[in-house]
C-alpha cells in the first residue's frame, strides 16, 4: 500500500534563528514544545488546510543541518529493516515519544535522511456521494373527458 508524506522537519544549528526566519518568511505559527534545556523543537502550523505541517529542531552536537520528510506507515520497525536491506542505514532506531509519536530515521543509499512515522494506512471512511434524484417527470396533461353530445329531448311522452 502507498504511504503518504505527513510531516517535514528542518534541523538547524540555531533553531531559534530558523524559527524566526521561517515564521517571518512564510507566516508560520511555531510553538516550542518539550524541555528547551534538552532539545529545542518548534511545531510548525502553516495555517492552511492544504499541504502538511512540520517542525524546526536544534541539531545535536556534531549533527548536521538539513531537511527531513516523514512518511507514515503502520509498522515502523519493518520499514526500517526493509530500508536497511535495500542499502539504507539506520540513523535513529525505533523511538517512542509518549503521547506524541513513534518514529525512526534512516539514510537512503545516497545519504539523504528520511523519517518514518507510525500511523494507519487505511484511508478514512468516505460517505457515499449523495445520488442526485432523477428529475421528476412532468405529469402528462390531463385528457379532457370526451364530451358526450347531449341527447335532444324528444317531444312527447315516452312509453
Amino acid at each position: 500500500m502507498a504511504a503518504p508524506v505527513t510531516h517535514f522537519e528542518i534541523n538547524a544549528r540555531d533553531s531559534k534563528r530558523a524559527n524566526q526566519f521561517y515564521s517571518s518568511l512564510f507566516g508560520w505559527s511555531i510553538e516550542t514544545v518539550g524541555d528547551p534545556t534538552a532539545m529545542v523543537y518548534g511545531m510548525v502550523n502553516t495555517g492552511v488546510k492544504m499541504g502538511i505541517n512540520g517542525g524546526i529542531g536544534q541539531t545535536q552536537e556534531g549533527g548536521h543541518a538539513g531537511v527531513t520528510f516523514y512518511v507514515q506507515v503502520e509498522d515502523v520497525q519493518s520499514h526500517l529493516e526493509r530500508a536497511a536491506a535495500l542499502g539504507g542505514r539506520v540513523i535513529v532506531p525505533l523511538t517512542d515519544v509518549p503521547g506524541m509519536v513513534t518514529f525512526a530515521q534512516f539514510a537512503d543509499p545516497e545519504g539523504n535522511i528520511v523519517g518514518i512515522i507510525k500511523g494507519p494506512q487505511t484511508p478514512p471512511k468516505q460517505t457515499a456521494p449523495k445520488k442526485k434524484a432523477a428529475p421528476k417527470k412532468k405529469a402528462a396533461p390531463k385528457k379532457k373527458a370526451a364530451v358526450k353530445p347531449k341527447r335532444k329531448a324528444r317531444k312527447g311522452k315516452r312509453k
